[in-house]
């Protein structure tokens, strides 16, 4: 069964530099999450991958366009941003507008994000899976709790 997969942007896909600010895609460097173009080739062969961002500065072209910098761009399907959806990923609306759009059951699709209360919490009341992406475990005492991952590489197993 295909699945449909949303990921976070940054931290998850790519990396979000703390001394950087304004659009990624102007951003005089921008690098992928370690593994995360092996992940999106792999995934994008079987499966639908698109990305749900609450990044609120950047439009759904200016996202695709730092994604196109890094290369990970041929293998998303779509973008999903307050731009677009006319709601953040803090609103109730947010995932289950993403599931209206993409005319697919929650139970379906998957959320990978690497903030428990922007990406996970939301998505598993939305009735949508959800992966939480730990880089460092050692940071959190809830990823028990929850499915996780601590490298992107675990998503082709």
């Amino acid at each position: 069964m295909t699945k449909t997969y949303l990921f976070d942007w940054g931290d998850t896909l790519m990396v979000n530099f703390p001394d950087q600010s304004g659009k990624m895609c102007d951003w005089p460097i921008v690098e992928p999450i370690d593994g995360a173009l092996e992940t999106l080739e792999y995934l994008s062969k079987h499966h639908r991958v698109y990305i749900a961002t609450n990044a609120a500065d950047s439009s759904e072209q200016e996202i695709q366009q730092a994604f196109s910098r890094v290369g990970l761009d041929k293998f998303i399907s779509g973008y999903f941003c307050k731009a677009n959806l006319g709601v953040d990923k803090a609103s109730p609306g947010f995932f289950p507008s993403i599931v209206s759009r993409l005319n697919v059951p929650a139970s379906s699709v998957t959320m990978v994000g690497d903030t428990l209360e922007k990406d996970i919490i939301p998505a598993l009341k939305s009735g949508i899976n959800a992966i939480w992406f730990v880089p460092k475990p050692e940071q959190s005492t809830d990823s028990v709790q929850y499915e996780s991952i601590t490298q992107l590489s675990e998503l082709r197993d």
